[in-house]
Formats: C-alpha cells, sequence, structure tokens
C-alpha cells in the first residue's frame, strides 16, 4: 500500500497543492514551521478521518478561505494490491450566523466563539459517500512523532487512544462498539446528573447499565486478545531497537501489561465473566457515580503498562528508555497491522530520526523500509542523506510550496528544485 498522489486545497498553510508521491523513501525536508507536518497530517487523515493534532476541525482550514466560506479538501489516490482507492475529504465553511442545526450538518465541529465560520466534513471513497467509521480500515497508516514519549509517561487516556486507533484500524466491529459504547456513555453520564438532580428515578438505570456492559464487555475483550499479539510484537521490536538480540547477557525483557478498569481473573476471562464482573462494579459503584454524574468503571478508564525487567516504565524510564519504548510501540504496530490485514503500512516519521543515535537510526529504518512507502519529515537533511536511504525522493517544503530536489549522492552540493505545486 502507498500513497501515489496527496491533493490540498485550502488545508493548514497549503493553498493549492497537487504532488505525486513514488513508492519507497520519501522525504521533506524544510525548516521548522514551513508545512512538514501538515502534509504528514493530512495523509493521516486519509487513513483514520481525523488529526491527530488538531481539537477542532475548523484549525484544519485556511483562515482566509474561511472567512469567505471557501472549501478545503484533502485527497488521495491509494494504491493498494488489487485496487486504485480514491479518498476525498471535503470542509465546507459555513457562516456561525446560520441556526445551529443547518451549520452542525453532517460535521464533528461545533464553531468555537470567535470563529466568524464553521464547518461542515465530507467523504467519499472513489466517488462513494462514507461516515468516518466506513473510511477507518481502508487505508493503514502509522505515525512516529516526537510527542509519542507521552504514549509511556503521559496519561492513561493516550495508550487507550493508541489501542483503539490500532484496532480500529483492523476490525470495523471494533470501532462501531466502541461509537456505540461513547453514545451510550454520554446517555447515561445524562442520566446520573439526572439522578443527582433528583429528577429520575434508579430504576431508569437498568437499561443503561445492561447496554454499556453489552458494549463494554466485547470491548474488553477484544483488548485482551489484541495485547497478547501486541506485547509479543513489542517484545521482539524492542530486542531489535536496544540489541539484546546480539547479546543475550543482561538483555531487557520487555512486557506490555493490559490493565482494565474492571479486572477480571485469568489471562484469558470469558465474555460471560467480563460482563458478569462489570455489572457488578456498575451496582457496587452506583452511589459514587450519582454523586459524581459520571460513569466511574468502565474500558473508557483502561490503561496498559510497560514493564522492563518488571519495572514499570511509566514511573522509572529516563527519558531515552522512554523514547526507545515509544519507537518500539510504533513499531509493533506497523507490524500487527501488516500481519491483521496482509498488506504493511504507509509508514510516516516526523522528525523523529534526528532525535537518535545512529544506532538507533539504522535499526528504526531497517524495520520501516520493510514496508511500501515510508514518508519523512526532517530539518537536517544530512542526517538523513548518511542513512545510506536506497532510492530515496527529497522535497524541500517552504512556506507552504513543495519542491523536489535533485541531489548530487549527498555531498552537499547545491540542490536544484523544481516546482510540483500548481
Amino acid at each position: 500500500m502507498y500513497l501515489s498522489h496527496l491533493s490540498l486545497i485550502n488545508f493548514r498553510n497549503f493553498p493549492n497543492l497537487e504532488l505525486d508521491l513514488p513508492p519507497g523513501v520519501v522525504v521533506f525536508f524544510g525548516r521548522n514551521a514551513q508545512g512538514k507536518t501538515s502534509l504528514l497530517e493530512a495523509i493521516y487523515l486519509l487513513a483514520i478521518a481525523r488529526s491527530f493534532r488538531a481539537e477542532n476541525e475548523y484549525e484544519l482550514v485556511n483562515w482566509q478561505a474561511g472567512t469567505e466560506e471557501g472549501n478545503a479538501l484533502v485527497a488521495g489516490a491509494i494504491e493498494k494490491r488489487d485496487e486504485r482507492l480514491r479518498v476525498h475529504i471535503g470542509y465546507q465553511c459555513v457562516p456561525v450566523s446560520e441556526s445551529p442545526e443547518a451549520a452542525l450538518q453532517g460535521s464533528t465541529l461545533r464553531a468555537q466563539e470567535g470563529r466568524p465560520f464553521g464547518v461542515r466534513r465530507h467523504i467519499r471513497v472513489s466517488r462513494v459517500k462514507r461516515t468516518a467509521a466506513e473510511l477507518v480500515g481502508l487505508v493503514n497508516a502509522v505515525l512516529f512523532t516526537a510527542e509519542d514519549i507521552e504514549l509511556v509517561q503521559g496519561p492513561p487516556s493516550l495508550r487507550r487512544r493508541y489501542l483503539d486507533i490500532l484496532l480500529s484500524q483492523v476490525d470495523s466491529p471494533y470501532l462501531r462498539a466502541l461509537q456505540r459504547y461513547q453514545r451510550i456513555l454520554q446517555q447515561r453520564n445524562r442520566l446520573l446528573r439526572l439522578l443527582q438532580e433528583r429528577r429520575a428515578k434508579d430504576d431508569e438505570l437498568t437499561f443503561w447499565n445492561e447496554e454499556l456492559v453489552k458494549e463494554g464487555s466485547w470491548i474488553t475483550q477484544q483488548r485482551y486478545e489484541a495485547m497478547a499479539l501486541l506485547s509479543a510484537l513489542c517484545r521482539e521490536r524492542h530486542g531489535e531497537l536496544t540489541g539484546d538480540g546480539e547479546d543475550p547477557q543482561g538483555a531487557e525483557s520487555l512486557t506490555l501489561e493490559y490493565r482494565p478498569n474492571v479486572p477480571c481473573h485469568g489471562q484469558t476471562p470469558s465474555s460471560e465473566e467480563m460482563a458478569r464482573e462489570f455489572m457488578a462494579a456498575l451496582e457496587a459503584s452506583r452511589g459514587r457515580e450519582v454523586g459524581m454524574g459520571s460513569t466511574v468503571v468502565g474500558p473508557h478508564r483502561d490503561d496498559f503498562r510497560l514493564l522492563v525487567n518488571a519495572v514499570d516504565m511509566g514511573t522509572y524510564a529516563s527519558r531515552g528508555q522512554a523514547r526507545t519504548l515509544a519507537l518500539t510501540l510504533r513499531l509493533a504496530e506497523a507490524a500487527y497491522l501488516a500481519s491483521a490485514r496482509s498488506e504493511g503500512p504507509i509508514v510516516l516519521l516526523d522528525d523523529v530520526l534526528s532525535e537518535m543515535d545512529s544506532f538507533r537510526r539504522r535499526r528504526v529504518l531497517d524495520k520501516a523500509l520493510e514496508y511500501q512507502q515510508v514518508i519523512i519529515t526532517t530539518t537536517d537533511l544530512e542526517s538523513i542523506q548518511t542513512s545510506h536511504l536506497p532510492n530515496a525522493t527529497y522535497y524541500e517544503v517552504r512556506g507552504g510550496q513543495v519542491s523536489r530536489l535533485a541531489l548530487s549522492n549527498g555531498q552537499g552540493t547545491k540542490p536544484q528544485a523544481y516546482s510540483s505545486t500548481r
């Protein structure tokens, strides 16, 4: 799988970009704040239907286009083993003065106070209208960023998001169950607030408890199964990154330990046991939940730990260790996707190689190059060129413009560039 063409209209600082991309290694080079990360953001958007760094969709739209009620577009042609997919994600800007119902129809965005426009999102795959849930899984991608260190040392919500994105790309029923669970959770929380205000009866919780347990138990079971394979892949990738496979003495042993908010006995509990334990936990926490007006137990509070020689790295990892573990998680994610879908993902590396020593840089690239397309951003072109990337294609990104570079064997000769925008 690889991206052969990217089209951007009024996306971030790209007013109009038409860019052909080859398989293999693609390098986007440029100074900070020129648009390199925005390119990866757009590509990843084609895979998971949402930005990895924007809280709201209006942030993706060029400000001038938004104020003039224009449109924005992210589109790509994806070459797969047996087909070509054309994915179009369009953003129609609408004035906030419209009624809320009209302004928010078909959109995940609420126009924020002070913004003169809102956004409606439309998704099409090969000209057929799709929902975001229907898009996820058609294009697989793995994104490495400098912020991935927070997967190790940050809050549980980031690790849950990592796991949910992975499983959603592999299994569309998982994403649909997750969406149903979130809707049920919202309704149940609303009822808890009404109970808190004595505007509802206790027995009204019965229905929502049963619905929450039904979806939540299935989600938990899928996570249990996924963590077993993911832990094995992480153990293997971690050994490759640290060189422990070459020096078994004193080798670090990495395991991933799933920590469900509702614990069950055994490594692979049955769905019936999980449902029973979940319902018991809801009943036991009813008084506390009514007092807080919020659901305090369930898979929306799950976590997993990274243990090296049985030591919790979320607490004790150095920054260098945490960075290596974050890279391990991403490499394992790519291997998981390739195994589950029988097709490797597009690998996106957002300015992470320059922070590695040469040993780890080489190890990460060796694993990334197993896939058909690897797209790298960097501010340090020299460090990339000395990595001996086979047949890499280089582009310079400057102020929302992308130009292909003609490099001479990485010897520092002045690049010849031609515009790839129109």
